[in-house]
């Protein structure tokens, strides 16, 4: 490969994406930038009365933040990300999971919430393991939905590209982007292309949920960093390309 690796990427089109493009840029590499999320927000604020606050994403932090919502008990993030957006906004953190998934931050509160109140606000895509799994270990949970993540109907040039062959990556950052990829490829009667453009690139998933996804729905996946951080996804995908040359 002489050529400057093409590599997909499909945050949502805010500073996340600008970041994504601008870091594949500085790692000599093209980037396609696709988004495959949009937010909605629901206009919903967390509960006030919660001994323990668990935010998932650096978006439920700005849309709470935008609001007249002031948390209470224990902020809890998943993932140094979030933990970030909070204190850019001048909450303090109380706890971040070793492990940054939804069973990561349950065993961290495993010995703290029974019996207590637990708020989880979040999309509406958040993940089953995180409210039962606090329920199993006694918690009073509660969840606001924050906001709803769909597909941007102009989504697909990934798709295209990946169909005729011409990526050299990809950059899945959660299992609704694999879904949103699949289902933009469907709508523009590609799917089968698409994902048999996939086998030729090097696929990178987050972490392992989206990595099961994505083996669910057709795609093999090569990358999958220890770490769940955009950034180690990218440079660790960038290096699979480059050994292959």
């Amino acid at each position: 490969m002489t050529s400057a690796p093409v590599i997909a990427v499909f945050r949502p089109d805010d500073d996340r994406l600008r970041d994504a493009v601008a870091l594949l840029e500085s790692l000599e590499c093209e980037a396609v930038a696709d988004a495959m999320l949009a937010v909605e927000p629901t206009d919903e604020h967390p509960r006030t009365d919660a001994e323990f606050t668990v935010l998932t994403s650096k978006t439920g932090v700005e849309l709470v933040d935008e609001s007249d919502w002031v948390p209470t008990g224990e902020l809890c993030a998943i993932g140094s990300s979030t933990a970030e957006a909070f204190r850019e906004h001048g909450y303090g953190v109380d706890r971040v999971p070793e492990t940054y998934s939804s069973a990561g931050l349950v065993e961290e509160l495993r010995d703290a919430v029974e019996g207590v109140r637990v708020e989880i606000a979040r999309s509406d895509h958040g993940s089953d393991v995180l409210l039962e799994g606090l329920n199993d270990i006694g918690a009073y949970v509660h969840e606001t939905v924050l906001y709803r993540l769909v597909r941007p109907a102009e989504a697909g040039e990934s798709c295209e590209r990946a169909a005729r062959g011409d990526l050299d990556g990809a950059l899945f950052s959660s299992s609704l982007t694999v879904e949103h990829f699949v289902g933009a490829a469907a709508d523009r009667g590609i799917r089968e292309a698409a994902i048999a453009g996939l086998d030729d690139a090097v696929v990178g998933a987050i972490g392992r949920p989206t990595a099961d996804r994505a083996a669910d729905l057709g795609i093999e996946v090569d990358v999958v960093p220890d770490t769940a951080d955009f950034e180690t996804l990218a440079r660790e995908v960038v290096t699979r390309i480059r050994e292959r040359e």
